[in-house]
């Protein structure tokens, strides 16, 4: 099964961890969309601006710190993913607990660990 993810915080700076981390998913063959602040494309993938209703997203990884989380609750919440990763220096037990309350699942992991452990 396709394990379709949205990275949340994304990056054309070839150094931030949100770009490396769309450059494996894609070389490991897994559909990817981006939200980022600003505009622009990391291998092939579009880094939309604004919260698009993108469908059949599997897992959200995100790479914003937790008061820059807020905004995006609800709209987390609403593509109904099977996990929502919080990579370090992300982790956030409020949100944590409006996830599982919604039968989301949690994982505080690093997402490049996990594609190269091939635990993704």
């Amino acid at each position: 099964m396709d394990k379709k993810t949205l990275v949340i915080g994304a990056s054309t700076n070839k150094s931030r961890y949100a770009n490396i981390a769309i450059n494996r998913l894609v070389s490991n063959n897994i559909p990817t969309v981006a939200i980022g602040l600003r505009p622009g494309e990391v291998a092939g993938v579009q880094i939309e601006t604004e919260k698009i209703p993108f469908e059949d997203i599997h897992t959200v990884t995100l790479y914003l710190g937790p008061p820059r989380q807020e905004e995006y609750y609800d709209y987390i919440i609403s593509l109904n993913p099977q996990r929502v990763i919080f990579n370090p220096g992300t982790e956030n037990p409020g949100f944590f607990q409006l996830l599982k309350e919604k039968d989301i699942e949690v994982e505080v992991a690093c997402t490049l660990i996990l594609l190269s452990t091939k635990q993704y």
